[in-house]
């Protein structure tokens, strides 16, 4: 079916590919579609609910028909569309949604069964008996659901996210894009432009028409080769822009290795994030076709895409061409296909006042009712005011009009506009802050249309990005006016489709709205109309005149339904890129790690981050040995322990004060600059989220520090409190977790240690307990804060991560020099229960302020979020399980956390149940078992003696209530 002499493909370059099993040959620049169909082969997949027979329909990502799945083992990858796959060296490709075989699919029994699977058939089938639902039509219904099926194999595929900044994002390579791309390009702007193809040029690839004198495809050529030689502009082949987001963010998927055969380390996708301070749209559109009875059938086609194959890839899609349209873009077909040596069977023309068109048998005011064939198209049946008539053709391209391709614009709820001069929807302006659309999705279907679209919106954006608009007059090129009648759908018997993947007729459109589902998001869901995986991109419009037409109602009345991202189908694999094996949770590594592995330190999980457990030294062999030692030397010497992994937080702003007001419990804004103070934080429902200190760097500058486990959680509290509470608020955040290494420095020796680190010494007058302020560490700028989560005199020290390994080696060999050195997480945990310092592991989510003794800290002078829910009676109820110290008073000396807590003389039941441990040490210090619990009524029980049992360990003990602060309540050490 090759045609000689024509297409942009390399026939110098022969690729051989299987499908189904049986080798084929195509050339360098087809897809798998092109090259099927230059074979001869039309019958590519089945549809989804009755598996009738399906063929190529387009050319493009719009293509709800042929998909197939390519490769095998681990490496399958199902619903691929043939239309954008380009062809390669040993492609292997199956049909699907067949059994077993393509041609012969005991399925397709389902047909039969028509009559019973209409609109919203599971919805009343499968009602009674009841019982059968999970024994027999849930498992029957799931193993017939979906397309292509995965292999179930571990795939060690790569995948790739990337992020990118411009000035200008322009999405389509057609001539609106290229053109705007060119003209901002020259200006000087940073400009990305992005097309899902492999080769720029969009429509124009596919017409013969001239384009500035020359023929189009030389323009493009021209066009892209000044492109590429501009520094300032980026070409993104392959990648298709998937959804816009809040200020200016682009989602977008490049396929990196879909057309290599070996891809040699290359990803097979990268998944964009791309911030653009203006964007075009210049996406084009989608042809659309006619429904009418039988319209499925395999060798029906796009006029648009015959058009295509005829003209890019040098293609027939049949041996005998006829054209059924109701505008202009029809008779272009049947003109290209004459000119290619096609037998054009004839051109039936919708409207009484369609051109004349030399060489073409030209039915006007006429239209097709039926087609004949079951596994391939063989006639179609003419209706005409003289009656019906029969014509053997092999393939029908039909031309319904084009939609506008407006699901961007739509992205961020922007709702289209009823475009009538074109019979369709095009974008609302401003629909996405700073985007201009050009072209064909904006409503213009002549080149010479979209070229002066694409400069104008050039202009437009130029202008606000305060660069003028180069001199450039765009190209001479077609310019015929679009005419088009309307025709969505034939009348007449027997079933006329709509949506081909998901099998949705005009007869069910019509039942929908017969039994009262009359809103198109209503449609939509009882027909499955437009939910596979083209997302209606070709049958939506049609589908939406057809409820309009029978519910009366007006097409701009009906409405559209929702358009959301991913434009199209977007792997999970390509947005959770570096999640698999350790990347699902990934190993985030201080940058003190390699100095603690190489002490020969255990390392243990924390929030993701790999902490050193102990550090054992030189003859101990157990790892409470190596801690005991660890809590003693900070307690009467100078520890060091790396803090970097506690979440921070950097806010900036003139509201940032208020913003810390209403967030914590207690008052920041009248924290004074240098000073830090601890705070708690309740989530809405008035229980504890997280708990830190925030440091005031300058009048508007806070850094605030969170658990390890709550810095992500605390974060997106906080980008919610800004967005939806407090959109007004002039305040910026940003984590810096990751840019500062900071390391606690602990013990009576500490200053001492310090001193002769700084470049400065410390002045006891100027760093008080709570003083932050900045430092220089050896001619490197520094933060010094004075907080301890140990009860001594403590200091942490933070530097920029690059700086950090060194400053830990550092640390550790002044820290040895005075008889200290590195301590781990089982001593730190240690030192924060004998202070009673409060983790995760007591604010766990079922704990308010008052449960854990922080009642006081919510503020009467202020709100703040979670107050009033916190002060609900039950959260305030003096009964309640709230915090206390134990320490053990019976024979038995251990206490395991998760034990639960009774009266002496009360049976260990759930009745009986008086609370929990949450935490538990031995305290070389106090020289016994120490532990955190939650007791009902527990401060005012402090002396009494309660009953400790944990089942599961078989360890009962009796346990004295104590305060949780057991070691220097004081504070003198920390404050000295």
């Amino acid at each position: 079916m090759r045609l000689e002499g024509r297409g942009l493909i390399d026939r110098s370059a022969p690729v051989s590919f299987t499908f189904d099993g049986v080798e084929y040959e195509g050339f360098e620049g087809d897809t798998l579609a092109s090259a099927l169909l230059a074979n001869g082969i039309r019958l590519v997949g089945r549809s989804f609910k009755y598996h009738r027979p399906r063929g190529i329909l387009t050319a493009g990502s719009e293509e709800p028909n042929a998909l197939v799945t390519l490769g095998r083992g681990a490496a399958r990858d199902p619903n691929v569309r043939a239309t954008v796959q380009e062809l390669f060296e040993g492609l292997e490709a199956q049909s699907q949604n067949r059994w077993p075989t393509l041609g012969f699919d005991l399925m397709e029994l389902n047909d039969l069964a028509a009559p019973f699977f209409g609109a919203g058939f599971y919805y009343k089938t499968f009602m009674w008996p009841r019982g059968f639902w999970e024994k027999l039509y849930e498992p029957v219904i799931r193993r017939a659901a979906g397309l292509g099926a995965l292999s179930k194999q571990h795939n060690d595929d790569l995948y790739e996210r990337a992020y990118a900044f411009c000035d200008l994002l322009v999405i389509g390579a057609g001539p609106a894009g290229l053109i705007a791309a060119l003209a901002a390009g020259r200006a000087g702007a940073d400009v990305i432009l992005a097309d899902e193809d492999w080769r720029p040029g969009g429509r124009l690839l596919a017409e013969t028409e001239e384009v500035g004198g020359m023929p189009a495809a030389e323009w493009v050529r021209e066009v892209v080769e000044e492109l590429e030689d501009m520094e300032n502009v980026r070409l993104m082949p392959r990648t298709t822009v998937t959804g816009a987001y809040d200020q200016g963010t682009f989602g977008a998927l490049e396929r990196v290795g879909h057309h290599l055969p070996r891809r040699a380390g290359l990803p097979r996708e990268c998944f964009w994030r791309i911030v653009a301070r203006r964007s075009i749209l210049a996406a084009g559109a989608l042809e659309r076709p006619i429904a009418f009875r039988n319209n499925d059938r395999p060798g029906i086609m796009m006029a648009g895409a015959v058009r295509a194959y005829v003209n890019r890839w040098g293609v027939a899609p049949g041996k005998a061409v006829t054209v059924f349209t109701n505008n202009d873009s029809g008779h272009r077909t049947a003109r290209d296909l004459l000119a290619a040596g096609v037998h054009v069977a004839g051109l039936i023309d919708s409207r009484h006042d369609a051109p004349d068109l030399p060489g073409v048998h030209l039915i006007r005011g006429a239209q097709i009712c039926n087609s004949g064939g079951r596994r391939g198209l063989e006639s179609i049946t003419l209706r005409s005011v003289g009656g019906e008539e029969r014509l053997a053709t092999d393939c029908l391209a039909v031309a319904g009009g084009w939609n506008p391709t407006v699901h961007l614009t739509c992205h961020m709820n922007g709702r289209p506009v009823w475009n009538e001069d074109v019979l369709g929807f095009v974008p609302r302006p401003g629909a996405v802050p700073g985007m201009v659309t050009a072209g064909a999705c904006d409503g213009t279907f002549s080149t010479a249309g979209c070229l002066r679209e694409g400069l104008a919106a050039a202009g437009e954006v130029l202008q606000g990005l305060g660069r003028s608009l180069p001199e450039l007059d765009p190209p001479s090129a077609e310019d015929d006016p679009w005419r088009i009648a309307p025709l969505w759908a034939v009348p007449g018997k027997g079933r006329a489709w709509l949506d081909f993947q998901n099998d949705v007729t005009v007869k069910d459109v019509t039942q929908a709205a017969v039994e009262n589902f009359r809103s198109v998001e209503h449609m939509k869901r009882y027909t499955t109309q437009g939910m596979a995986t083209d997302q209606g991109k070709n049958s939506n419009v049609a589908a939406l005149a057809v409820l309009a037409d029978v519910t009366g109602r007006s097409i701009p009345e009906t409405g559209t339904t929702t358009y959301r991202p991913p434009y199209t189908p977007v792997a999970i694999a390509a947005l959770g890129a570096g999640g698999q094996g350790k990347g699902f949770a990934p190993q985030r590594l201080t940058t003190s790690h390699r100095a603690s592995v190489d002490r020969g330190a255990p390392m243990i999980e924390a929030g993701l981050w790999y902490r050193p457990s102990y550090f054992p030294a030189p003859g101990e062999t157990t790892w409470r040995q190596s801690c005991d030692r660890e809590v003693k030397m900070v307690r009467e010497s100078v520890g060091i322990c790396d803090v970097s992994t506690l979440g921070k937080i950097d806010i900036q702003g003139p509201d940032a004060a208020s913003l810390l007001d209403f967030v914590y419990t207690n008052l920041f804004s009248t924290l004074k600059v240098g000073r830090v103070r601890y705070g708690l934080m309740l989530r809405e429902d008035g229980f504890v989220m997280d708990d830190g200190t925030t440091a005031r760097l300058g009048e508007h500058h806070y850094l605030m520090t969170t658990t390890t486990a709550a810095a992500g959680e605390v974060m997106r509290h906080l980008d919610y409190v800004h967005q939806c509470l407090h959109p007004e608020w002039e305040v910026n955040f940003i984590s810096v977790t990751e840019q500062w290494a900071q390391f606690a420095i602990a013990g009576p020796k500490s200053r001492d240690l310090l001193n002769d680190l700084l470049d400065d010494p410390l002045e006891d007058a100027a760093w008080p307990f709570m003083a932050c302020g900045p430092v220089e560490v050896m001619g490197v700028q520094a933060r010094l804060f004075r907080i301890s989560f140990s009860g001594e005199h403590a200091y942490e020290l933070a530097v920029p991560a690059r700086y950090g390994e060194d400053l830990f080696r550092l640390l550790l060999a002044r820290a040895e020099e005075l008889g200290g050195g590195p301590y781990g997480m089982e001593a730190l945990n240690v030192l924060r229960l004998e202070k009673g310092l409060l983790t995760h592991a007591e604010i766990h989510g079922r704990t308010t302020a008052y449960d854990v003794g922080l009642g006081r800290m919510v503020s009467a002078k202020k709100d703040c979020i979670g107050k009033t829910m916190s002060e609900r009676p039950g959260l305030t109820d003096p009964a309640r399980e709230r915090l206390v110290g134990l320490k053990p008073a019976g024979e038995i000396q251990l206490i395991t956390a998760g034990a639960h807590l009774f009266a002496p003389a009360d049976a260990a039941t759930r009745e009986n149940d008086q609370g929990y441990v949450t935490s538990v040490c031995y305290s070389p210090t106090l020289g016994h078992t120490l532990g955190l619990a939650f007791l009902k009524n527990g401060p005012e029980r402090i002396g009494e003696t309660v009953k400790m049992v944990d089942h599961m360990r078989g360890v009962e003990t009796l346990c004295e209530v104590i305060d949780p602060v057991v070691f220097d309540p004081e504070g003198g050490r920390l404050r000295g």
